[in-house]
């Protein structure tokens, strides 16, 4: 049995009709650059997370870096985030000139460690500069957002909320992106909601900041040619608004089938007697985890040996992430050193990511979970 990681094509067949009809739409009008459809994607997806203002722009991590600059954080600055997350949420904020403060994650879902987030909000030397947070809701598990809304009124931080894995998910009945000050969401192919290439949103409540993304994003004019700062050029494309409209409507239903699938593999988890050697995403009926990553610890075993295991039965995985971004080249002049952030190191040697997506067939997962079973019986 051959097994993908992640397969858009059998969620492709279920509305192929209706994404030709509107290409051909699309294609027939020659509005392809912030057309109707991307204003209508950004009015629906404001009203689907319960923000008052969504910017569409051209992929997950322009939306991260256009936050940023809209909150005028640059040179001087600090920004706390994790190092355990894509190379975005960190590139934004050096791209702007300010400096990361990584800060280690928690057991078991990897978000930021809030208590450590606390520590150094209150004991950095240069705790004034510190101007933002951007929390990751990793692999679809959203962060205590109670938490980050006293952050910032505490200590006076704007909060970025990192969603491009946790479109859909919440917090005690809270959308994700409820508390940023801007937030983000990625339509890469392979997240919840997913276009088929780039794509991105930036969420606010604050209008000023919503006219000022909108006006970074195009080179930063109003009116066209009449450009009140230098912007950029990231506008979301009309194709892939015009497919992310077919697709939010599923959105629910494609949460429900991840949620439904993570339950399935914690059930053979446990018929397998495999929780003595892994460690597993349990699952939430409130939405707080949306499934974008189903991410295994290894308690016992070497990660790579498993990993190499079920590729030659065929069984697509990932490692997510091998390296912690304060152990990257790039970032070596933050002179962070091993073991100063203990929790994403181990994470880095002992996760792994299983097939997980809304059309994962139960028979699938039981041969991955048996073949898991099967490397440590061996």
């Amino acid at each position: 049995m051959k097994i993908p990681l992640f397969d858009m094509t059998r969620q492709y067949n279920s509305f192929k009709e209706e994404v030709l009809n509107t290409l051909d739409e699309i294609f027939s009008t020659g509005k392809v650059i912030l057309g109707p459809h991307v204003k209508s994607l950004e009015n629906e997806l404001a009203e689907y997370t319960g923000t008052k203002y969504a910017i569409g722009v051209a992929n997950g991590s322009d939306a991260l870096f256009l936050s940023v600059r809209a909150l005028n954080i640059g040179k001087g600055d600090y920004v706390i985030t994790t190092p355990y997350t894509f190379f975005a949420t960190a590139s934004c904020i050096t791209r702007n000139g300010a400096t990361p403060i990584f800060v280690d994650v928690e057991e078991k879902y990897y978000n930021l460690d809030l208590d450590k987030v606390e520590e150094i909000l209150k004991n950095h030397p240069e705790k004034e500069k510190i101007k933002a947070i951007i929390p990751v809701h990793l692999f679809g598990k959203t962060i205590d957002l109670d938490r980050l809304q006293y952050f910032k009124e505490k200590y006076g931080v704007y909060i970025i909320e990192d969603g491009a894995q946790s479109i859909g998910s919440k917090w005690n009945e809270k959308n994700a992106f409820s508390v940023g000050d801007l937030s983000i969401t990625s339509f890469f192919p392979t997240k919840n909601l997913g276009g088929y290439g780039d794509g991105g949103m930036v969420f606010t409540n604050n209008e000023d900041l919503a006219n000022r993304v909108r006006k970074l994003r195009v080179h930063g004019a109003v009116k066209k040619y009449y450009h009140d700062e230098v912007g950029f050029n990231s506008r979301l494309d009309e194709v892939q608004a015009a497919i992310l409209r077919i697709k939010l409507k599923h959105l629910n239903e494609y949460i429900e089938n991840r949620i439904n699938v993570a339950k399935k593999y914690d059930k053979l988890f446990k018929e397998y007697n495999l929780t003595d050697y892994i460690d597993y995403p349990e699952v939430f009926e409130d939405k707080s985890h949306v499934y974008h990553q189903y991410v295994i610890t290894l308690k016992k075993g070497n990660r790579d040996e498993l990993r190499e295991f079920l590729t030659k039965k065929e069984i697509g995985t990932s490692i997510y992430y091998p390296k912690g971004l304060h152990q990257q080249k790039c970032f070596e002049y933050l002179r962070y050193k091993e073991g100063d952030l203990p929790v994403t190191e181990k994470a880095t040697k002992s996760t792994l990511a299983l097939p997980i997506f809304p059309e994962l067939r139960d028979d699938e997962i039981e041969y991955i979970v048996k073949s898991i079973y099967e490397y440590y019986k061996k």
